[in-house]
């Protein structure tokens, strides 16, 4: 019950927050989108099934959702990172149009379908193959590890480009 009650008050947040951005008249950003459309569905799930390997299923199918989306959107003229990029970092036109940051937004789309996928089918394979305790354990580990490793080729990667770029000073 508990996780249900903090998995609603986040959707309500969320839900708030793009009130409050449409009210403003302010862009919403597809981050808040995004992470409002997974909590929607998840919370749904939650409410109406009360069983243990569906709610560590959901993550899974979120992953395999957002993985998918992310590898399909690299063949685009305008991958997911470009997209959520402007919500990490201001870009100008000029910046996002450069050729490097256009490989880059595309390589990094890449490798977060990678992980995603990857999260997905090795938390499947645990959730189908260990009991509940030792499941809970591996993904209490693997998912932050896994999420940490993307986040650090992501900033280095991106610290690299925008040095080639001259957009910061080299070492």
């Amino acid at each position: 019950f508990r996780r249900v009650l903090f998995r609603s008050a986040a959707l309500a947040w969320s839900y708030g927050a793009i009130a409050v951005r449409r009210l403003a008249g302010r862009r919403t950003s597809p981050m808040l989108l995004l992470t409002t459309g997974v909590l929607t569905l998840r919370t749904l799930v939650a409410l109406l099934i009360h069983s243990s390997f569906i709610y560590f299923f959901q993550p899974v199918l979120t992953d395999l959702f957002v993985g998918v989306t992310f590898l399909v959107s690299a063949a685009t003229a305008r991958p997911v990172v470009a997209r959520l990029a402007g919500d990490f970092y201001p870009l100008t036109a000029e910046l996002s149009a450069r050729p490097g940051v256009q490989r880059l937004f595309r390589r990094l789309t890449l490798l977060w379908a990678a992980a995603l996928l990857t999260k997905a089918t090795l938390v499947l394979a645990l959730l189908l193959t260990q009991p509940l305790g030792t499941f809970v354990l591996a993904k209490l580990i693997l998912v932050p590890v896994m999420n940490a490793t993307c986040v650090a080729i992501t900033i280095v990667a991106a610290t690299a480009v925008a040095r080639h770029e001259g957009l910061l000073p080299g070492r």
